[in-house]
């Protein structure tokens, strides 16, 4: 199973000595340099690609509520159960039966479609119009791809070794591409703290303490020209950045190959991802990524989506999968092999 926050103490301060953590309410801007500092959630209903409930990009308010409320929550068909506050469940006897454990105590996804700029979107993706990722069909893919989405439904998987778990389950990073590049809203945890400095924008994601710490300088040309070497493979990739007016550009490269084999928003060496930060008003952040990569897409693509500042805290998120489940996982495995091997003896 995935991750799950906990809820009962702050989050100490990851960077300290380096950067001051200033938590203040969001201003409106001021002047060319986006104010991006403060708290914000990017929690919706709304995914990457068009809600199946939806023909267009722009819903009513109506009609947004119609989807959100058809909108499966965790990959349990039918959303929030409003009767007794859980899920709808898998049929006894499915294969799925018995492990989705998740019901509404647990996720807070948010409860409405994204709204971005006062509307209502049914997907982050704008670009192209039809709402969906422009995958190649044969794509030219520098690293193996992986899916964990059978694991998740049925918790049956490969348990040869702590490498053949998920990131997410391994507690190295938050699941959903929730740091990015293309950062995105997931089940619970969408909060996030941004911190300006004059060379700096670090921002702080709630779930597994992920922080993307992102060097700024005068133009795009001189960051660029700043880049860290190729065998440096890191999470979230080497990104930088610069202000163009009102905007601060973010150009990430190199992402670490292990988070693109997971990630839904895949490149390889030769892509890049651009993302682009403003504020649209005293409370909602505009935030917009472009995909380049010809070695996978068919086009460049672009997703939208707004963060909302919040007087939400950021809260510890306590990752006990790679303390605890995947020990017992991993035993379970080696008890069934040994007991195989019995049989056959």
């Amino acid at each position: 199973m995935p991750c799950l926050p906990r809820r009962n103490s702050m989050l100490p301060s990851l960077l300290a000595g380096v950067l001051t953590l200033v938590s203040h309410s969001a201003l409106a801007q001021t002047g060319a340099r986006p104010d991006l500092e403060g708290v914000w959630t990017n929690a919706s209903l709304t995914n990457l690609n068009r809600s199946p409930y939806a023909e267009t990009l722009v819903v009513t308010a109506e009609e947004a509520r119609e989807i959100a409320a058809r909108t499966p929550i965790g990959g349990i068909e039918g959303g929030f159960d409003e009767g007794d506050g859980v899920n709808d469940l898998p049929d006894e006897g499915g294969d799925d039966f018995g492990v989705r454990a998740y019901n509404n105590f647990w996720v807070d996804p948010g409860s409405s479609l994204a709204m971005v700029k006062g509307e209502y979107r049914t997907s982050y993706l704008v670009d192209p119009a039809d709402g969906r990722v422009p995958f190649l069909d044969d794509p030219q893919w520098d690293f193996d791809r992986a899916s964990f989405g059978a694991r998740y439904a049925t918790g049956i998987g490969d348990y040869r070794g702590p490498e053949a778990f998920p990131n997410a389950e391994r507690c190295l990073i938050g699941f959903g591409n929730k740091a990015g590049p293309g950062m995105m809203g997931a089940l619970y945890n969408n909060t996030y703290q941004f911190v300006q400095t004059d060379d700096y924008v670090m921002i702080l994601v709630e779930m597994v303490h992920d922080a993307r710490i992102i060097p700024t300088y005068a133009s795009a040309e001189e960051a660029r020209a700043s880049r860290r070497p190729l065998p440096l493979e890191q999470w979230f990739g080497d990104s930088v950045g610069w202000y163009e007016g009102d905007e601060l550009v973010v150009e990430t490269v190199n992402i670490h190959p292990q988070q693109m084999s997971q990630s839904s928003v895949p490149i390889t060496k030769e892509g890049r991802i651009i993302e682009r930060f403003s504020r649209y008003s005293d409370n909602e952040m505009f935030y917009q990524f472009t995909v380049q990569d010809s070695n996978v897409y068919s086009q460049d693509w672009t997703a939208e989506l707004s963060f909302y500042a919040t007087e939400d805290r950021l809260y510890e998120y306590a990752c006990h999968e790679g303390n605890y489940s995947m020990p017992g996982s991993l035993a379970g495995a080696r008890r069934l092999e040994m007991e195989a091997s019995s049989q056959a003896q």
